[in-house]
């Protein structure tokens, strides 16, 4: 069954086995995660379950998210996202979902926002090679023709092309993680290596449903 849940990235640390191993791990905070709103292919044309995490003050909430909130009777909540399910939903609108959806060893995939790195050039951005650092070279660190000859005078840069621009700040996935330890009295959840995003950053923490191929 497919399972989810809305966390905040604290930060990387480290912890021992009872064998003396050192792992690498990354701590979130999961803390309660509410239902708001349920979706079905009868209803919506598609199988969802909306949830929703975090504190926010009443005064920034508009007046279209009181009543969203209303309906379901919880208060309101800063992030709102909305994991697709290939079932319908086996949640009810206003339950509380904890850390303890999730066990220790289990796979999961984590999905947050990556680091925004600002305007980067194509060595960074894209790993490519720089040329030759002769004083006879014309280009050190540019990306070199971005375009093949064509008829009729000029070239054409297809769509899709890799060149230099805004590094990061995407939705990005890691896949097939795993839970190292969970403490469900501090709604924490220790996810072995790192993750997208940076401290405080959201994440979607869900299991993962499909084998590695």
């Amino acid at each position: 069954m497919a399972k989810g849940i809305l966390g905040k990235k604290l930060g990387m640390t480290q912890i021992f086995t009872a064998q003396g191993e050192v792992v690498p791990v990354t701590v979130v905070e999961a803390g309660s995660s509410v239902v708001l709103q349920n979706k079905t292919i009868e209803s919506d044309g598609y199988n969802a379950v909306q949830l929703g995490f975090g504190t926010v003050k009443d005064k920034k909430v508009t007046k279209p998210m009181k009543g969203h909130f209303a309906k379901t009777g919880a208060k309101p909540v800063k992030f709102i996202r909305e994991l697709r399910l290939a079932d319908a939903p086996d949640y009810n609108v206003g339950d509380s979902i904890g850390v303890d959806v999730f066990a220790e060893g289990e796979m999961i995939d984590v999905t947050g926002t990556a680091k925004g790195k600002g305007f980067a050039g194509g060595i960074k951005r894209h790993h490519f090679r720089r040329g030759p650092m002769a004083h006879g070279s014309k280009s050190h660190r540019e990306p070199g023709t971005i375009g093949s000859r064509m008829s009729g005078g000029g070239g054409k840069v297809f769509k899709g092309k890799k060149l230099p621009g805004r590094m990061g700040g995407n939705k990005v996935t890691v896949q097939r993680l795993t839970v190292v330890k969970v403490d469900v009295e501090r709604n924490l959840i220790l996810v072995r290596g790192a993750i997208p995003g940076p401290k405080g950053g959201l994440v979607v923490i869900r299991n993962t449903v499909k084998p590695m191929k």
